[in-house]
């Protein structure tokens, strides 16, 4: 890595790669305790160290920067400390033959680390087999699915979530929000592309939940603004138009686009017989599309026969029983299908990924009370970050390490169109205006956060050009919200990152 003259303070390692050492000296300019405020400070500390892993039996050398870069206005003024880590493997090549891919998460106010130690990093937090954690501690190994050998790898927190932090006399309001959000995490990239000379490098964005929203509104702001074009964005469950996760009066929409969702679970779940679950899939969101949504359209003009069809079909794709459904007007929501699916047995289901339960401690009430498949991973990822960043990293600070922030808000969705948040315009916008912009969109059958016909649907309105139209490529796993807490969804994650970075950097 090449070093630019900047106020930046780095601890440097000594020794053998391969492992992570004890800096050489500590600065005096830092004390740790200090570094504990909600506030930044206006210099950059960032830590270096040097490492190894095997990706696909092939040993990668890299290095490793974890620290907070300081974000100042043309003036000088301090506006906040990003915390990111980048890994850049070695010896390290010319910037056009080595692709770079900027890694965010989604929330609003969700940390990296959860694609970080989850997929893309070269460690990754210790599942069980079936990718469900066992008991505490967790630790993390190897990750020989990371996506480094593929490109460098640079995992943003953005402001208010990790160690990121506003400055000094900083509103949160400067920031929690759609186009605040799009210009402080903008101009963190093109920042670190200029210290560390990488505008010649393919580019490529990656992002997780409503870290696809940032993405795709990121494509057009840095083409716009700074004239920053990218290879490719990789989506991984998406939501670019909101109006189809949110089901209410007048917005029928996204009860028809979650409902092949229900069929995917119910089957994992033993709810529905069938041998052939591919087959059934696509029976359904045909009906979703089609008959589900006239019927709903019709409301009461919809005739006793059609309406008892409609039940009857229902009954048959989600496993929940016909008088539910009556009694719910034809409408099920994901709460409702979360609560009632596995009720009988006093259980529900994870909102992230619907394959995982837990104990319903409240089996009367109208909706379940906690998600089994965010509470079972939070610890882990927690726990495993603030050890791995201190003593493999060895970045130290006494700040809390935001892994889903809850003062991250309120968030300013003051973009949207009809009352929803929508950034497709962003995206055909930057597909374009850089026609070789290609887009991988990965989605999990099992997600009830994201569900899948929504994701297929809201790239089916895109309206791009037949030529436009092929630099999208769109992959489904059995799995959920994080595709890649299942082992078999992991490998082929990677492999389908892989080729997809291969084909969208091309020959050069």
């Amino acid at each position: 890595m090449r070093w630019m003259a900047m106020a930046v303070i780095v601890f440097a390692t000594a020794g053998a790669r391969g492992q992570a050492e004890q800096p050489v000296t500590r600065p005096t300019t830092r004390t740790d305790h200090a570094a504990a405020t909600d506030h930044a400070t206006s210099e950059d500390k960032i830590s270096v160290t040097h490492h190894s892993v095997k990706v696909g039996g092939t040993k990668i050398s890299y290095e490793a920067m974890a620290g907070t870069m300081a974000m100042k206005d043309e003036a000088g003024k301090p506006r906040a400390d990003f915390f990111f880590v980048s890994y850049t493997k070695e010896p390290t090549t010319r910037p056009e033959d080595r692709p770079i891919t900027f890694v965010f998460n989604g929330g609003p106010g969700a940390a990296a680390v959860w694609l970080h130690l989850g997929a893309a990093g070269p460690k990754r937090v210790a599942l069980e087999h079936d990718g469900i954690p066992g008991p505490p501690p967790h630790g993390l190994i190897d990750n020989d699915q990371s996506w480094l050998d593929a490109s460098d790898l640079v995992f943003i927190d953005p402001v208010g979530t990790g160690y990121s932090r506003p400055a000094e006399g900083q509103k949160a309001s400067d920031f929690y929000g759609v186009q605040q959000d799009l210009e402080s995490v903008g101009q963190f990239i093109r920042l670190y592309l200029t210290r560390y000379e990488r505008w010649d490098s393919p580019k490529f964005l990656a992002g997780e939940s409503y870290g696809t929203t940032r993405a795709a509104a990121l494509s057009a702001h840095l083409l716009n603004d700074y004239g920053i074009d990218l290879n490719g964005i990789i989506l991984i469950s998406t939501v670019l138009n909101f109006e189809t996760l949110n089901p209410a009066d007048g917005n029928d929409l996204p009860y028809a686009l979650y409902l092949p969702s229900y069929t995917a679970i119910a089957v994992f779940h033993h709810k529905l017989e069938t041998a052939q679950e591919d087959l059934l899939l696509g029976e359904v969101q045909q009906y979703a599309l089609h008959e589900y949504l006239d019927a709903l359209a019709k409301g009461a003009a919809l005739t006793k026969d059609a309406r008892d069809d409609v039940v009857a079909h229902l009954a048959r794709y989600t496993g929940l029983s016909p008088d539910l459904i009556d009694r719910a007007n034809l409408r099920i929501d994901p709460d409702m299908f979360r609560k009632q699916l596995l009720n009988d047995q006093r259980l529900i289901l994870g909102r992230y990924d619907g394959r995982i339960t837990g104990l319903d401690a409240e089996p009367a009430a109208a909706e379940p009370h906690y998600d089994p498949s965010f509470t079972r991973y939070l610890p882990v990822y927690a726990g495993a970050f603030n050890d791995y960043v201190r003593r493999q990293l060895k970045y130290e600070s006494d700040l809390d390490y935001k892994v889903l922030s809850k003062s991250v808000g309120p968030w300013d969705f003051g973009r949207g169109g009809f009352g929803y948040l929508n950034v497709t315009d962003d995206l055909r916008s930057a597909m374009l205006d850089n026609p070789n912009l290609k887009v991988l969109v990965c989605s999990g059958y099992e997600d009830l956060a994201t569900p899948f016909l929504a994701t297929k649907y809201t790239f089916d309105q895109l309206d791009l050009t037949d030529r436009l139209q092929g630099n999208v490529t769109q992959t489904f796993y059995h799995s959920g919200h994080m595709i890649y807490h299942d082992p078999a969804s992991l490998g082929q994650l990677k492999e389908n990152v892989a080729a997809f970075i291969a084909s969208a950097v091309g020959k050069r």
